[in-house]
């Protein structure tokens, strides 16, 4: 083999992970400036430095109410009246994952990003988490996390086709015994799935002597690939299964309620059914409005990429516009961290029995006599 076209491959593989890797998951500054002379070279009325402000002071609010409401959520739905339900099952543990992801995700890039930018002497209080066995632990759990909470929702998205568009299976699928075992694959899958992270993650040191937790320079191609990879997995395939499993729902309701408009029986059953779907739809529009405009912006800088195979020195090519680019990135950044917290009030907003119980949580004597339990009902809860 060419031993020139081998150089110019591996030239080829590092630009490319150096290029994308700088853009999407780890800022490491591309001009080999020191971090603070990097945030005072930003022009004040620059898109960075608005996107950086932007992303810097909405993200405490996004942390506190996504804690707050998450919380509160998984403590309607492990309720007396609600955890019997399959559904409240697929959403507590949606509310776990979107915990996990705003403490060892969000919080963790808004130390690095957000404040460091606000108060740059803060920089070296927060070097705890570039330390070794820290760094491996907060990458995984992270990484874990995020691919949990995209694939509970399409589990719960499936599991309300079942409901909506095969009732008769209904029985057989939508029990709460399955819904254990289908999170706890996830769960499984996905732990299995992100150990490469860790493995391939190091603690890399700046010329200036600064720390950063990123990937292992001797690997960095291969985690460039599994990365990629990874992405697809909490972007790209989630959108498109949920994307087909809410447009057979939605044409199903269409279709029943046009049969049923003279002969329509209400019942509790059908309430909650109905109420759980909502939600379900909801949720999910949601999950792809936040994740969408932070994958396109991703997906674009690895597209323009393909410029290098026009440039003769690779090592001197530079993305025009790169501080345009990540002043939109770090916006999009901020609308997707907000598809950790946004779940509360989107139940709060769609579903009547949520709402209830979350009086309940504050005032239950004064609810005590007007509220039935589901499980004193005809309601055959393990399966709606």
């Amino acid at each position: 083999m060419d031993p020139n076209y081998t150089n110019e491959t591996k030239t080829l593989h590092n630009f490319i992970y150096e290029f994308v890797m700088n853009n999407y998951d780890t800022e490491t500054d591309s001009r080999n400036a020191s971090l603070l002379d990097w945030i005072d070279g930003i022009e004040r009325d620059s898109l960075l430095h608005h996107a950086r402000q932007f992303y810097s002071y909405c993200t405490p609010l996004i942390l506190i109410l996504g804690l707050s409401g998450n919380v509160l959520s998984l403590c309607v739905f492990l309720s007396k009246n609600l955890r019997s339900l399959s559904a409240s099952t697929y959403l507590a543990a949606l509310s776990v994952s979107d915990l996990l992801a705003l403490v060892f995700y969000v919080s963790v890039e808004w130390l690095r990003r957000g404040l460091v930018y606000l108060d740059p002497a803060m920089k070296s209080k927060i070097l705890f988490f570039d330390g070794d066995v820290v760094c491996q632990f907060q990458l995984y759990v992270s990484y874990v996390s995020r691919l949990l909470s995209a694939w509970i929702v399409v589990a719960f998205t499936f599991e309300r086709y079942i409901s909506v568009c095969w009732p008769l299976l209904r029985k057989d699928f939508c029990t709460k015994r399955r819904t254990k075992r289908v999170i706890v694959g996830i769960v499984a899958t996905s732990a299995v799935v992100v150990l490469y992270k860790p493995i391939l993650s190091a603690i890399y040191v700046s010329g200036e002597g600064n720390h950063y937790c990123t990937t292992d320079k001797d690997h960095g191609f291969l985690s460039f690939i599994l990365d990629s990879i990874y992405a697809i997995l909490i972007t790209l395939v989630p959108f498109s299964a949920i994307a087909v499993l809410n447009i057979l729902i939605v044409r199903k309701l269409i279709s029943q309620n046009k049969k049923r408009q003279n002969r329509y029986v209400i019942t509790e059953e059908r309430v909650i059914r109905l109420e759980f779907t909502i939600i379900l739809l909801v949720v999910s529009f949601c999950f792809i409005t936040f994740n969408v405009p932070f994958f396109v912006v991703w997906l674009r800088n690895f597209l323009s990429s393909n410029h290098i195979y026009s440039t003769k020195d690779l090592t001197t090519y530079e993305e025009p516009n790169v501080d345009y680019w990540q002043g939109v990135l770090y916006i999009t950044r901020t609308i997707f961290y907000m598809n950790y917290c946004i779940n509360f009030f989107l139940y709060i907003i769609a579903g009547a029995y949520f709402r209830r119980e979350v009086r309940m949580l504050f005032s239950p004597s004064s609810l005590q006599g007007h509220i039935t339990s589901l499980s004193n009902t005809q309601t055959p809860h393990s399966y709606v």
